[in-house]
């Protein structure tokens, strides 16, 4: 049965009678629409579609041509092609070397299929023809849109932009709906929106969709020339990009899609509203984001400007740790972490108890001030586990740049936030715990006083609005909770110590250091070096012998690196096959780290004439001074040797004298100081030393060596004196009556005046100690000098005189 159609259509109009096949081969379309009264040409590369197009092309017969769903699909199914296709007749067909064909079609109408039919080779099936009336009347409203169509096209084709050939195609064609058919087919349409066109069967309608085509076609051209108009003056060849762009801009503008972001910019555009900026914040973020939109890319601007944005976009304006104060958990973490500090341990809880019941207040800076390794960084991180806060720790120690705290401004090259921002950019919240490390080691010069920067950071009535340079706008420090550490606070700027509330933790006994590697040292270090599962032990007696002859520290820090030698001695015969040390006793400890670094000195068990057992306090601690006095013949010359600092030369120089003004009661030869030359040396000649509690010191190893009396090696001394014999206060007792107890020394002389200070030593080792108070060189030199013939009834008489025997604490 054979299907007729008239000889007039809307698609193209034939004298004779078509008669089509009851079925038709398919001839799937990948990426094209074919439309009637169009001659198409077709890349044919399916092994079905070469089959479909052989069957017919030597009659010149017809396919049904169907546009593809998914172009991807290189054997489509029949659920991948559209139903509604063209009938086309097959003009010609080229087989090409890349076993591809190229097929000429000549569309003719419209079509739709009925029923799909599957060949052994290629797909067919039954299709009805859609037919349109012999003659269609043009309505004046129909020939006016063809009109304006007619003229929009010859504008476009004027200006290139759309074939010379639309125009003699058209030239002759008065029917609507064939004329929207060959109009929209020289358009590279989208398939889907081909196939709208295809489907819609109203020729008024197909040709209203054509009219917006050419339409919108032809504004997007005129905004594309005034893009150009505007630019012509400014384009150069290396700014095509920005000209691209900007036409881009007009025509979303002109599409009313202003609002729409460019997608480089969108990430950042959805980070910043993440952020919850301030209101005072978010204003300029906007402001700076409205440039960088209207910014070239390639400019040098570009790229600084974004830098600032996203580091806006990933400060924590607010984002807040949940804080979970528990003064149970704290205490038990701070016993857990640390040994001992029962002092610093109670003022931590006093201040976590404050935060408790007042979480706005705001209260002192803490400082823990001690030497290396005494664990005052980590008693931060223990607080900030106590709160559920974040830690983040801060060096400053040898920072001189103002910017490094404040940040640097934006117009410098390479410019960033200062360390402030930057450690809460890390910590992520709002509040975290930030310990500033090394306060006490702050410079200054040219560039700025970061000292002075750190005052409105510590200040709890500042830091609210604390504005970095390169922010360049306030940020909130009030949540966060600042710690500072230091060695001393000799080096700390009266106005930053203000803001302070210093917490000073002395170094460790030997007895301390023993718990201290047992509980923690000793495990951390068996697990880094991976021999923790072996059960390997070190006793007391090891430990000890390691702490007195291979460190001498306040802190523990060496004491860890020494463990570590040891389990890294273990590890190493371990991985050579040996069998596992179980223990490690004293005498394993010199064979493994071989000789050690302090041994006791022969002259430290003997009294002796003109040495002295001095102690000081330094940076890292208390230290045993040995002060040595030696006289020759001479005019009386004073010589100072070991790096003395002013005040020691000075402390010299008074002693020197005293001993002059009271040489009768001293036992000494009234005229020494014209027969004598006088020699003070400390050694240690490497390392400078300077300080007043050096006095009693200096003096007393003097009048040794002029009277000739001995000097008792169980005691050590410190204070100051003056002129008149008075011993003054002198600072850092707990930390010389630890180094006291370092050296197995167990009497002290210390100033009468320092008795109240006693209390700040820990009791277990105030009790070995014998502490003797003193308000006059009389008394020193009375507890201190072994008696000789020449001068023990003029010395006692003397003290006794005075009145200066103090008791024994």
């Amino acid at each position: 049965m054979n299907k007729k159609t008239s000889s007039k259509s809307d698609q193209v109009e034939y004298d004779d009678e078509i008669e089509l096949p009851e079925v038709l081969p398919i001839l799937p379309a990948s990426d094209i629409v074919p439309f009637p009264s169009v001659v198409l040409s077709l890349y044919v590369t399916s092994e079905a579609g070469i089959r479909a197009v052989e069957s017919v092309v030597d009659d010149h017969k017809f396919v049904f041509v169907l546009a593809q769903k998914d172009s991807e699909v290189d054997e489509p199914a029949v659920s991948d092609l559209y139903t509604t296709g063209v009938i086309c007749s097959v003009m010609r067909m080229l087989k090409l070397p890349d076993n591809r064909c190229k097929v000429l079609l000549q569309g003719m109408f419209r079509g739709r299929v009925e029923e799909f039919k599957k060949k052994k080779k290629f797909l067919s099936a039954s299709v009805e023809p859609i037919l349109t009336p012999d003659y269609v009347e043009v309505t004046a409203e129909q020939e006016s849109l063809m009109h304006r169509i007619e003229e929009n096209v010859r504008v476009l084709v004027e200006y290139e932009h759309l074939p010379e050939e639309i125009l003699v195609v058209t030239e002759d064609i008065d029917e609507p709906g064939m004329f929207a058919d060959v109009v929209s087919a020289h358009y590279q349409l989208e398939v889907e929106k081909a196939q709208t066109f295809l489907e819609e069967l109203d020729p008024v309608e197909r040709l209203k969709l054509t009219d917006n085509l050419v339409t919108e076609d032809l504004n997007q051209f005129i905004v594309s020339e005034n893009v150009k108009a505007l630019a012509q003056d400014e384009l150069s060849k290396d700014q095509r990009d920005y000209f691209l762009r900007e036409q881009l801009k007009l025509i979303r503008r002109e599409l009313g899609e202003t609002d729409a972001a460019p997608d480089d910019l969108a990430e950042l555009r959805s980070a910043l509203k993440k952020a919850k900026l301030p209101k005072h914040a978010k204003e300029e973020a906007d402001k700076q984001l409205i440039r960088l939109e209207r910014m070239h890319v390639e400019s040098s601007e570009h790229s600084l400007l974004r830098t600032y944005l996203e580091w806006l976009a990933d400060l924590p304006w607010s984002k807040k740790s949940r804080e979970r104060l528990d003064l149970k958990k704290a205490r038990k973490g701070l016993d857990e972490d640390h040994f001992g500090l029962d002092k610093v341990k109670d003022r931590i809880l006093e201040y976590l108890s404050v935060r408790k019941l007042n979480k706005e207040s705001a209260g002192p800076i803490l400082c823990f001030v001690g030497p290396p390794g005494v664990g005052k960084t980590s008693l931060g991180k223990t607080i900030a586990a106590a709160l559920g806060r974040k830690f983040h720790r801060i060096s400053i120690g040898g920072v001189r740049d103002e910017a490094e705290i404040r940040g640097h401004r934006r117009t410098y090259v390479g410019a960033l936030p200062g360390r402030i921002i930057q450690g809460l950019k890390q910590a992520g919240t709002n509040n975290p715990v930030i310990v500033l490390d090394e306060l006490d080691k702050v410079g200054a010069d040219f560039r700025g006083d970061p000292a002075s920067a750190l005052l409105e950071v510590l200040d709890p009535q500042q830091n609210d609005t604390f504005t970095d340079h390169y922010v360049n706008i306030p940020f909130d420090l009030s949540n966060t909770m600042f710690i500072a550490t230091a060695n001393t606070v000799d080096t700390i700027p009266e106005a930053l110590m203000d803001r302070l509330e210093i917490i000073r933790i002395s170094g460790y006994t030997t007895e301390e250091k023993i718990e201290i590697a047992k509980r923690y040292l000793v495990p951390r270090q068996l697990k880094k070096c991976g021999v923790d599962k072996y059960k390997l032990k070190i006793n007391d007696q090891a430990l000890r012998f390691l702490i007195e002859r291979y460190t001498r520290e306040a802190g523990v820090r060496n004491l860890e690196r020494e463990i570590g030698a040891l389990c890294r001695k273990v590890a190493r015969g371990i991985a050579e096959g040996k069998k596992p040390l179980q223990s490690i006793k004293e005498q394993d400890v010199q064979k493994m780290l071989g000789p050690t670094h302090y041994d006791p000195d022969p002259d430290e068990a003997l009294d002796m004439v003109g040495l002295v057992r001095g102690l000081a306090w330094t940076a890292h601690g208390g230290e045993m001074m040995p002060i040595e006095a030696s006289v020759a013949k001479g005019n009386g010359a004073l010589t100072l040797t070991g790096r003395l600092g002013d005040v020691m030369q000075e402390s010299a120089r008074a002693a020197v004298f005293y001993a002059r003004a009271n040489a009768e009661a001293l036992g000494l030869d009234p005229d020494f100081y014209q027969k004598l030359d006088i020699h003070v040396h400390v050694p240690g000649g490497a390392i400078p030393k300077d300080g007043p509690s050096a006095g009693i010191s200096i003096a007393t190893a003097i009048v040794s060596a002029l009277s000739g009396r001995k000097i008792s090696h169980e005691l050590a001394m410190t204070g100051e004196i003056t002129l008149r014999g008075n011993v003054l206060q002198i600072g850092g007792l707990k930390e010389k009556a630890l180094a006291a107890l370092r050296y197995e020394i167990k009497k002290v002389i210390i100033p009468y005046e320092n008795l109240k200070d006693l209390e700040d030593v820990p009791k277990e080792q105030r009790d070995q100690i014998k502490f003797i108070p003193v308000k006059h060189i009389g008394e020193v030199l009375e507890y201190s000098l072994k008696d000789s013939s020449r001068s023990r009834s003029r010395g006692k008489s003397k003290s006794k005189k005075q009145g200066r025997v103090s008791p024994v604490v």
